[in-house]
């Protein structure tokens, strides 16, 4: 398959109304036939200096990464050690730093939906102080080349190129995490259930990814037969989340996706950009014909799928993070299970 994962170049947009064209069509293939591909010529630069700041974040001492432990946090923020995230019930082997925008700590008012908790402050490591400014710059790129590139996929499908702009604007709720997969001790084997990030697909719009050149993310290209994808230069590996399978009626997919644990002795780093909807904000289904001629979306009894992206994130959240919901969100858990 050799265009399993098309790399597509964001200047061909603008090289003229039949390169825009092109491209256009190509965008739309894209993300309807796979919902992968790569993004070259997007101008935003510093990747490898910020892969090289969390190689850094990750080699610091264990005592000073665990003071920014995610279990102290009702938001979301902060260090996760190897097991802490799990995915359907299973620990991910790997370690992690979640940031989202930076935000005064609060909490939900009365009648207010859990979500609301999503919004807080971050967790920084205070012998590299280097790291946050690094992060929230990164942040702020990533977060007008996602709204650009929203635009363009809307563009694709013939679609009005604002009509999401209701739910993204003037504040889209944005995360990132910096990844550290290890591998395992060389005498140790790998399990089957020893993964790096189980079989999952993302929560909201578009996710930007930038990995290093271990490799190791895996696409299920057909149900339950997954492909490696490439390792390119300087592209981020771009997939669409469950809102806009949503907001398609199921033309586009977010398509089901894992990372493989590295071999002994090898380190894999992956800094991937989630942008998506205000927590308040719901989908509509795009008026286009592509979505009124679509099969609907994914019926998966264990996965539902909602319309609200903090509904939907919270889903997600509660099944990741089960010590975090227990000591700070018992409700939830509760409520779970009715």
């Amino acid at each position: 398959m050799p265009d399993t994962f098309p790399v597509i170049d964001l200047r061909d947009a603008e090289r003229g109304p039949g390169a825009r064209a092109e491209f256009l069509d190509r965008l739309r293939r894209s993300v309807h036939d796979i919902g992968f591909f790569q993004l070259v010529g997007h101008g935003v630069t510093g990747a490898a200096e910020l892969l090289d700041l969390s190689r850094t974040f990750f080699a610091l001492p264990d005592q000073e990464r665990r003071k920014l432990d995610i279990l102290n946090s009702p938001h979301f923020r902060g260090y996760s050690e190897l097991g802490r995230e799990r995915t359907r019930g299973v620990p991910d082997q790997r370690q992690q730093l979640d940031i989202g925008p930076e935000r005064p700590g609060g909490r939900p008012g009365p009648g207010e939906p859990a979500y609301r908790w999503l919004a807080g402050p971050n967790q920084w490591p205070a012998g590299l102080p280097e790291l946050q400014p690094a992060v929230l710059d990164w942040m702020d790129q990533l977060t007008g080349l996602s709204h650009r590139l929203l635009r363009l996929i809307l563009e694709s499908l013939e679609t009005p190129v604002d009509f999401l702009d209701a739910v993204v604007d003037p504040d889209p709720q944005v995360h990132f995490k910096l990844l550290h997969y290890p591998g395992p001790a060389e005498a140790a084997e790998i399990a089957p259930a020893d993964q790096g990030a189980g079989i999952h697909k993302d929560l909201g719009l578009l996710t930007l990814l930038v990995q290093d050149d271990v490799g190791g993310l895996q696409v299920a290209v057909e149900e339950d037969h997954f492909v490696d994808v490439p390792v390119v230069a300087d592209a981020f590996v771009v997939n669409l989340g469950e809102l806009l399978e949503v907001a398609t009626r199921g033309y586009l997919r977010a398509t089901v996706h894992r990372v493989v644990r590295p071999a002994p002795g090898v380190d894999r780093y992956s800094m991937p950009f989630f942008y998506s909807p205000r927590l308040e904000g719901s989908m509509r289904p795009l008026p286009t014909r592509y979505v009124s001629e679509a099969d609907g979306v994914v019926v998966d009894p264990d996965n539902p799928l909602f319309a609200c992206y903090g509904d939907n994130v919270m889903k997600g959240l509660t099944r990741g993070f089960p010590e975090l919901i227990a000591r700070h969100h018992p409700g939830l858990l509760a409520d779970a299970d009715q």
